[in-house]
């Protein structure tokens, strides 16, 4: 059995940030007859623990009850420092965190988030405090409800309108696949709906779910594969039958496939799956590929199908499965190298569009040259920051910037309920609202019931018509879609009530002013979108999930990132001007608008700006005042959301400034006072132009695994490829010695090279953990990124010290304190725990819980007092006392304070036996000790 060890306060607040992949766990085993059972942790918070020693150390959180399976990365922190991604057991409550390479600060900075939000007793007791006061400021369900009726109009298209085909449905079973990285095959499982009676070739939609529980029997669930005896696959893939239904009504062949096996496995991967989920698509449109070549080799429900047109595939990701269709997109233009990929053939298809359902974005690397539509449910409760903003934000600059990326905020929708098999009371499995995970109070904005929160029907009505509205422009090339998806004040009939908002980059937009460093500012700030430091952020940093916008790169940036900025105005009274002015002129001679994308604080109301242009001789325009309404939103949603604004580029304009040599934008509020951020401003003009990708090169970063060696330094070189084609620039962040995270440079790439990134190992001849230097990427110019995440990890290569206890003081008078030293045979790099066991004596009289210094009672024993009397070895958590050598040290002494009393009792005592662990965590069972107490004279 591995026994359980205490990381104390005094542990050291160096912390060496891990981005690899969490080692292998269980869930905590039973105890076996006669040894101690798995305590929490004295010293540290509630539900925490630790287990093992040196490289097999493990940080273990415990949750009180289940939590439920989403897509958001669970992540263990210090403070806002990234620890790492812990493996979920099956329990679904126990989350283990391999300590190797990890140093903890103190035991109270301690944290359990999950997309920003805290899931730690600690984290929901402070929640409250942390609640953000001008998002409550008007959430008056009232308020709330008028805000969620803004006047737009009604577009002459709907595509939510269903077509005139009846629909066939069917599933197939392929043989699994092996994927690099999972130790597991990979099911080919899908759901097909198609059209009846359509002639010709039809458009292909690929749908692929998010990350939920896999197996189940009754209301227990679990993440596992295969599914455990009794129990059963969760139907994850049938959860889109309404959204196929309409599609297969309207043309398309749709299929809507099964990720059970991923979704068990994936925490494994330093990129949450994003790479194996990319596989798995293009790997089923192969087959489809091949059936549409020789019918005859098709399962019965595709034959009964119209042929597929692989030339226009649309792919549909709901969450993690979003990420994995937009790598699948990325992939399919610039194919991912071999030893990372599953899929080796050639690309048989061209992917017109993606849509992307409450999508996560770990790798902060949107195909920018494949259009795409993200829908950010506003009542998420699982991916909560919205961060798949970042799939149109993420997109300026990269490439041509002719493919639409549009965001679409639906107020009143939750994550779950898009997926009818993740929606109680249509699901199969055990499902839940996930808005309702982490806090129980009512919401005048999300709770069920409410005037704005959808009910679950509502919510994948607006979800099918848009995904529809998405297929119609990208893949049928139907621009009278368009103003459903780009930004104008138009809405679909079919959504119903929902309220839905949209803004956009790319498409016929042209020219740019995008807040960055080059930037001049006068009236106003130029902010910084992710920094710690509330002098240079955009929002307080207390409000750590408030904006999409603004949503943290979290497995990589420590707390701040370089070069996203907001321009930032704040006034006191109307008429202060704030002006922007780019490194260069803006071309917006071809536009017929100005279009801008402006956050102002939620629920707030009839924000009045001015908008001017100058050009480069100094003669300024009046374009118009727009007025711009905040985001319904609550202390529990992410509504500093940037809406879309426009003011014509009248012919007067055209006269009064040279509209080709633009220089600076002007801002003026007529607001009373207040507050707003400009996230970019584009000149903009109706139409969706074709699309033809640019030959970018791809980078991708390895992992290199060497010995640490016993001297000297030695230098590696991290295995970062450069693919694809033609030159550009990426951003690296490279963990550098002394540095206290990672440290971003811009580094010019070019297709056919590597990046030169050395790392230097320092050989000794000290026991201690794998030391890991990590490396990520992000595209910033001509460039994509692929494996975002990697490094160097240098194995520990030096034995493990072995461990001794020595009697100090083992016969003394009550009031003494009986000690003992445990030493090490040499110094170590890494902390090295032990157990002390308390057993009942043999004969003679036990030491009890009146014996002992009360406050040593409760520190070392959860809590527990001398009351009822009880020999120490009855205590709770199996009777251990746990040690810890710090790093650097040789010994530590043990000591257990007695006190004296009036009592007469004769001589007692107490027998200890010593566990130590050896590398791979195992339990040794060591000597016994005993300690003898004898009243005072």
């Amino acid at each position: 059995m591995i026994h359980v060890s205490r990381v104390t306060a005094a542990v050291t607040a160096a912390l060496a940030l891990a981005l690899a992949s969490p080692g292998a766990a269980q869930a905590s085993p039973e105890p076996e007859p006669g040894r101690p059972s798995a305590p929490v942790s004295p010293g540290l918070p509630e539900g925490w623990l630790t287990t093992g020693s040196g490289n097999s150390a493990e940080l273990v959180w415990r949750s009180p009850e289940k939590v439920p399976v989403g897509d958001a990365q669970v992540e263990f922190r210090s403070g806002e420092r990234l620890l790492g991604t812990p493996e979920p057991a099956p329990d679904g409550r126990t989350f283990r965190l391999p300590l190797d390479g990890v140093r903890l600060g103190r035991a109270s900075d301690l944290r359990v988030e999950a997309a920003g939000r805290r899931l730690d007793a600690a984290g929901v007791k402070a929640a409250a405090r942390e609640r953000r006061a001008a998002a409550d400021s008007t959430t008056d369900p009232s308020h709330l409800s008028r805000l969620s009726r803004a006047a737009t109009t009604v577009n002459k298209v709907d595509p939510g309108v269903p077509g005139p085909f009846r629909t066939t449905s069917g599933e197939y079973t392929l043989p699994s696949v092996q994927l690099p990285g999972y130790d597991t095959d990979v099911e080919m499982k899908a759901e097909v709906v198609a059209p009846e009676g359509a002639t010709g070739n039809r458009p292909l939609a690929l749908f692929l779910h998010g990350r939920h529980v896999s197996c189940f029997k009754g209301d227990d669930s679990t993440l596992e594969w295969p599914c455990p005896t009794d129990y059963e696959p969760v139907p994850s893939y049938r959860g889109y039958l309404h959204d196929q239904q309409l599609l297969a009504s309207q043309g398309y062949v749709t299929v809507s496939i099964s990720a059970n096996s991923i979704n068990a496995q994936d925490w494994q991967a330093a990129d949450a799956g994003a790479q194996a989920r990319s596989s798995l698509i293009r790997l089923h449109l192969a087959h489809w590929a091949d059936w549409a070549a020789d019918p005859s080799t098709a399962p019965e429900v595709v034959r009964r199908a119209p042929r597929a047109d692989l030339d226009r595939v649309l792919l549909v990701g709901h969450s993690r499965g979003g990420e994995g269709a937009d790598r699948a997109a990325l992939d399919s233009l610039t194919p991912p190298p071999a030893d990372q990929d599953g899929y080796h053939g050639p690309t048989r298809w061209k992917i017109r569009g993606t849509v992307l359902i409450g999508p996560t974005i770990f790798g902060q690397n949107p195909a920018p040259d494949v259009p795409s539509v993200t829908i950010l449910p506003g009542c998420d409760g699982d991916v909560i920051d919205l961060q798949g903003e970042y799939y149109v934000d993420g997109t300026r600059g990269v490439s041509r910037g002719k493919a639409l990326h549009s965001a679409v905020y639906i107020t009143g929708a939750n994550h779950n309920y898009f997926n009818s098999e993740w929606t109680p009371g249509q699901a199969t499995a055990p499902a839940n609202d996930d808005f309702s995970y982490g806090g129980d109070e009512h919401d005048p904005l999300c709770s069920p019931g409410t005037a704005t929160r959808l009910t679950a029907e509502q919510q994948q009505k607006a979800g099918s018509t848009y995904i529809a509205a998405a297929a119609r422009l990208f893949v049928a090339g139907d621009d009278s879609a368009r103003p459903l998806l780009d930004g104008s004040p138009a809405r679909a009939a079919s959504a119903g009530p929902a309220r839905v908002l949209t803004h956009a980059v790319g498409a016929a937009r042209t020219g740019a002013f995008v807040p960055d460093s080059s930037a001049k500012v006068t009236g106003g700030r130029l902010c910084a979108q992710v920094d710690p430091d509330p002098n240079v952020s955009c929002l307080d940093p207390a409000l750590r999930t408030a904006s999409p916008h603004f949503a943290q790169w979290r497995g990589v940036a420590p707390g701040k990132e370089p070069d996203r900025y907001a321009l930032a105005m704040t006034w006191p009274h109307p008429g202060t001007t704030t002006s922007l002015t780019p490194a260069h002129p803006v071309a917006l001679s071809a536009a017929n608008s100005l279009s801008l994308r402006v956050i102002v604080p939620p629920n707030s109301t009839g924000t009045e700006l001015d908008v001017a242009l100058s050009d480069t001789s100094g003669k300024r325009a009046d374009l118009g005042r727009v007025t711009v309404d905040g985001v319904p939103g609550t202390s529990r949603t992410s509504s500093y959301w940037a809406r879309e604004v426009r003011v014509p580029l009248s012919a007067e304009t055209r006269k009064r400034i040279d509209l080709a040599h633009t220089a600076t934008l002007h801002l003026t509020p007529r607001t009373d006072s207040g507050t707003a951020w400009l996230v970019d401003a584009y000149g903009w003009r109706p139409g969706t132009p074709a699309v033809e990708p640019a030959k970018l090169a791809r980078v991708d970063v390895g992992q290199l695994t060497v010995k640490e060696g016993d001297s000297g330094s030695r230098t590696y070189q991290v295995p970062v490829r450069v693919s694809g084609s033609g030159t550009g620039e990426v951003r690296l962040f490279v963990a550098e010695p002394g540095s206290a995270g990672l440290v971003a440079r811009t580094v010019k790439v070019r297709a056919g090279t590597d990046i030169d990134v050395p790392v230097s190992v320092e050989g000794n001849t000290r026991y201690g953990s794998d030391a890991r230097h990590v490396v990520a990427v992000k595209a910033v110019r001509g460039t994509v990124a692929g494996a975002y995440a990697g490094g160097v990890t240098a194995q520990n290569d030096d034995p493990q010290p072995t461990v001794t206890m020595t009697p100090l003081t083992d016969q003394v008078t009550e009031g003494q304190p009986l000690t003992w030293r445990i030493s090490l045979s040499a110094i170590a790099d890494s902390a090295m725990w032990t157990d002390l066991e308390i057993l009942p004596v043999s004969d003679g009289t036990e030491l009890s819980t009146k014996d002992v210094a009360a406050i040593w009672l409760g520190m070392n024993f959860e809590g527990a007092s001398p009351d009822p009397e009880r020999p120490l070895s009855t205590l709770p958590n199996g009777a251990l006392l746990m040690s810890e050598v710090p790093a650097g040290d040789l010994s530590i002494d043990i000591s257990i304070p007695t006190i004296t009393d009036q009592v007469t009792e004769g001589e007692e005592s107490l027998r200890l036996r010593l566990w130590t662990y050896d590398p791979s965590g195992e339990g040794i069972e060591g000597p016994q000790f005993t300690g003898t107490v004898r009243d005072a004279a």
